[in-house]
C-alpha cells in the first residue's frame, strides 16, 4: 500500500509552496502549511540510519527519510522525559528552564511554540504524553535525585526482562498510545480537514519506553520491554550487536552507580541481552506504525501536500548498551534522538550531519509559520538546513553553532552531567568538573564509545572544557542544583515528621536502613550541613 502512493505524495509536495517566508508575513494565515509533530518516547536516533537501521523494520521512517530531511546528528538537551521536553517546548536550555527532575519542568502558564503559533492565527490541537510541566514520578524517584550525594547506595530497580504476547495478529499492544493517535487521525478528519487556517498537530507517545516492572511497584520504575510476535518478526535478528561491556572495575564510577541502581551490575547470557535488545526493537516498530497511521490519513485527506511532518524522540533508550537499560545518560543510544522532517518545500532524500538538538524545534516551527523568532532562545531553525529556499553553497554555512549542549540532574545518576557534542568529539563533564573525571569519546574512530580519551589528550580535554563553560558555568550551575535538591528534600522531610526514618527505608533505599537507622540519618545530616554557595563559582 505504501508503495503505491510514493511517487505521488513526491511529486505533488514538490508543486506546494515552500515554508518560512523570513519573518515576511505577519501572521501566519493563510499560506503558512500546516505542521504535524510526532514525539515518541525512548526511540534511539540511530535506528534512523545505516547501519542500525537494518536491524528492524520502520517503513514509515524511512518514507520519512526518502520524501524529507534526516538529522544524523540529533540530540536530546536533557535525557529524562520532563527536562527534554521542557527544553522543546520552551526552545531554552535545560539550566535556563531550571526542569532539573523528571517532576519539575515548566510553569503550566509558559508561552510554548503552539501558544504563540495559535496567537498568529493557527488553529492548535495536542494529544497524548506532554510531560512539559511534569513528567512520571515516584516519592522514591524524587528522593533519590535530591539526596544521590549522600555516601549510602540504592535498592536496585527491577532487573530489565522482557515479556512476550505470543500472537501473530496482536498489533496494538501499547493501547493508551493506540487511543491518541486515534484520535489524533479522528481530528484530522473531523476537525482538521475543514480549517480555512493553517493548523498545528502534536501527538506525543510512550512507545517504546519499556514497561513498568511486575510486582514491584512504581517505586522501582519500568523495566520491562513488552510486544508481541507480530512485532518481534519485525526484527532481524542476525542484526542485533551485542554490546561490549567494560570489567565493573574498569567502570566510570558515574556509570557504576548508574549501573548498580538499574539492577545491571548482575550476570546476564547473550540470550539475555539480545532478547532485550529485540524486544526494543520490535517496540520501535509498532511506534512506527503509529506514525504511520498519521501520515496515512494525511494522505487520504489529500493534506500531506501542504502539510509539514516532523517525526522527533525525548531521548533514546540504551537496551544494555554500557551495561545499562533506560536512558539518563551521555552515551549515544540515549542521548541521540531521530529527528526526521518531510513536507513542501522540505528537501528529499538529504541527510543533514550537522548536529542539532530539540531546543531546535521552537524556532524550527515559528519558522515555518513565517513568525518573527524571539532573541533569547537556546535553538536554532532548521529550516536553513532543510529547506527548498535556500542554495545548495549555504547549506552548511553558519546556520547552526557547531556544537550542543545535554545535560542531566536528575535520578539514577550521582553527579550533575554536561555534554558538549562537536563534529568529532564527545566530551563529558561532572559536576564542579573537579571532583569526578571527564569523558572524552572520539566518535569518529570509536563510535560506541568504549574509550575514554580524556586523560589522553589533555589539549583537546582542556579546550573542550573550556568551550563548554563559555557556553554555561556549568559548576555554578551544579551547586545551585545541590542547594535545590538540599531545600527540596527538607520540605519533604518536615512534611514527614517523626516518621522520617520509617517512610525512607520503605522507599528504594540502602536495604541496611532500618538495622542502622541513626547511621543513614548521620549521613542525610552531614549532606544537609555541607551547605553549596552557588556565587562561589561565578565565572571570574
Amino acid at each position: 500500500m505504501l508503495l503505491l502512493w510514493v511517487s505521488v505524495v513526491a511529486t505533488s509536495a514538490l508543486a506546494a509552496p515552500a515554508p518560512g517566508a523570513g519573518g515576511q508575513r505577519r501572521g501566519a494565515w493563510p499560506d503558512a502549511p500546516n505542521v504535524v509533530l510526532v514525539v515518541s518516547d525512548s526511540f534511539d536516533g540511530r535506528l534512523t540510519f545505516y547501519p542500525e537501521s537494518q536491524v528492524v523494520k520502520l517503513p514509515f521512517i524511512n518514507f520519512m527519510k526518502a520524501h524529507g530531511t534526516s538529522f544524523l546528528n540529533a540530540y536530546t538537551n536533557s535525557p529524562i522525559c520532563c527536562p527534554s521536553r521542557a527544553a522543546m517546548w520552551s526552545g531554552l536550555f535545560t539550566h535556563l528552564t531550571e526542569s532539573w527532575n523528571n517532576f519539575k519542568g515548566l510553569d503550566p502558564n509558559y508561552t510554548t511554540w503552539m501558544d504563540v503559533m495559535e496567537k498568529y492565527g493557527y488553529r492548535t490541537q495536542k494529544f497524548g504524553k506532554l510531560d512539559y510541566t511534569s513528567g512520571h514520578h515516584s516519592i522514591s524517584n524524587r528522593v533519590e535525585a535530591w539526596t544521590r550525594d549522600v555516601a549510602f547506595l540504592l535498592r536496585q530497580e527491577g532487573r530489565p526482562m522482557v515479556n512476550l504476547i505470543p500472537k501473530k495478529t496482536k498489533v496494538r499492544v501499547m493501547q493508551r498510545d493506540w487511543k491518541s493517535t486515534d484520535r489524533a487521525v479522528n481530528w484530522l478528519r473531523k476537525e482538521g480537514i475543514n480549517y480555512t487556517q493553517p493548523f498545528v498537530l502534536y501527538l506525543g507517545l510512550n512507545l517504546p519506553h519499556p514497561y513498568p516492572s511486575p510486582s514491584s511497584g512504581e517505586n522501582f520504575g519500568s523495566s520491562t520491554f513488552h510486544t508481541s510476535l507480530y512485532w518481534l518478526k519485525k526484527v532481524s535478528y542476525d542484526a542485533i550487536k551485542i554490546p561490549k561491556w567494560s570489567p565493573l572495575s574498569e567502570m566510570h564510577p558515574i556509570d557504576y552507580y548508574s549501573s548498580y541502581t538499574k539492577n545491571c551490575t548482575g550476570k546476564f547470557t547473550e540470550k539475555e541481552i539480545k532478547n532485550i535488545r529485540a524486544f526494543y526493537y520490535a517496540m520501535c516498530a509498532e511506534t512506527d506504525a503509529m506514525l504511520g497511521e498519521v501520515i496515512l490519513a494525511l494522505r487520504q485527506l489529500d493534506l500531506l501536500r501542504k502539510t509539514i511532518v516532523i517525526y522527533a524522540s525525548d531521548h533514546g533508550e540504551l537496551a544494555m548498551e554500557h551495561r545499562q537499560f533506560y536512558k539518563m545518560s551521555m552515551y549515544e543510544a540515549s542521548a541521540h534522538v531521530p529527528l526526521l522532517i518531510m513536507g513542501p518545500g522540505i528537501k528529499a532524500n538529504l541527510q543533514v550531519s550537522n548536529v542539532v538538538s530539540l531546543v531546535d524545534i521552537y524556532p524550527t516551527m515559528l519558522d515555518i509559520a513565517g513568525i518573527p523568532l524571539p532573541q533569547n532562545l537556546s535553538g536554532y531553525s532548521l529550516l536553513p538546513l532543510s529547506s527548498e529556499m535556500f542554495k545548495k553553497e549555504q547549506k552548511f554555512k553558519n546556520l547552526h553553532p557547531p556544537w550542543i549542549l545535554s545535560q542531566f540532574h536528575g535520578c539514577n545518576v550521582n553527579a550533575s552531567t554536561y555534554m558538549l557534542r562537536t563534529n568529532q568529539w564527545k566530551y563529558i563533564a561532572y559536576s564542579d568538573g573537579a571532583s569526578v573525571l571527564p569523558q572524552l569519546f572520539d566518535l569518529s574512530s570509536d563510535p560506541d564509545e568504549l574509550t575514554n580519551i580524556a586523560t589522553k589528550f589533555p589539549e583537546v580535554t582542556y579546550s573542550l572544557d573550556q568551550k563548554l563553560r563559555s557556553i554555561i558555568n556549568y559548576p555554578k550551575v551544579s551547586a545551585s542544583v545541590h542547594q535545590y535538591n538540599k531545600e527540596e528534600f527538607i520540605k519533604w522531610k518536615q512534611s514527614i515528621g517523626e516518621n522520617y526514618s520509617n517512610v525512607i527505608a520503605n522507599l528504594r533505599w540502602h536495604q541496611d536502613w532500618l538495622k542502622e537507622p541513626r547511621k543513614y540519618e548521620s549521613a542525610i545530616d552531614l549532606w544537609l550541613k555541607a551547605h553549596s554557595d552557588p556565587k562561589k563559582f561565578e565565572q571570574k
